[in-house]
């Protein structure tokens, strides 16, 4: 399916690649279809990916690896909340977290309090709240993100 995106114009998305949000995300309810996509110059490991709607074209959420700048990011979620998932183990799961990019860039932060989980064997997903104060809504990552690009 092609679809016309704001960041990435059009993008030709395979129907078996899409993820669903039965509940929706926090936020966005109504929206439930999604793909996962990313510069592809800078192939799938690159940093900040996009959560792109099928529902409403031109929204497109940033996301990224969570352990890619908290590498102790181990969050307790209840099974209850995970359970139309499917079977989840190690090799299906995948974690994100969005990214806000405000218009001062050294204020982006990562929601470490609001992951998403995905089942990549089955497609589902869901975005759960994670319980306690471990874990900030706003997790400052401009400077860790500056640091790995110095070392690099």
């Amino acid at each position: 399916m092609k679809v016309n995106t704001r960041i990435f114009g059009e993008v030709d998305i395979e129907e078996a690649k899409l993820i669903t949000f039965e509940g929706g995300i926090i936020g966005f309810p109504d929206m439930k279809k999604f793909a996962l996509i990313y510069d592809s110059e800078k192939g799938v490991n690159a940093g900040i990916r996009y959560l792109q709607s099928m529902d409403e074209p031109t929204f497109a959420m940033p996301v990224m690896d969570p352990l890619s700048v908290c590498e102790d990011y181990n969050p307790e979620v209840e099974d209850e909340l995970l359970k139309n998932l499917g079977n989840l183990d190690g090799d299906n799961l995948l974690v994100m977290t969005t990214v806000t990019v405000p218009k001062d860039i050294k204020e982006m932060s990562v929601n470490l309090m609001g992951p998403i989980i995905i089942n990549t064997d089955t497609r589902k997903a869901c975005q759960v709240i994670v319980d306690g104060d471990k874990y900030p809504v706003k997790y400052p990552i401009y400077d860790i993100l500056q640091a790995r690009k110095a070392g690099e």
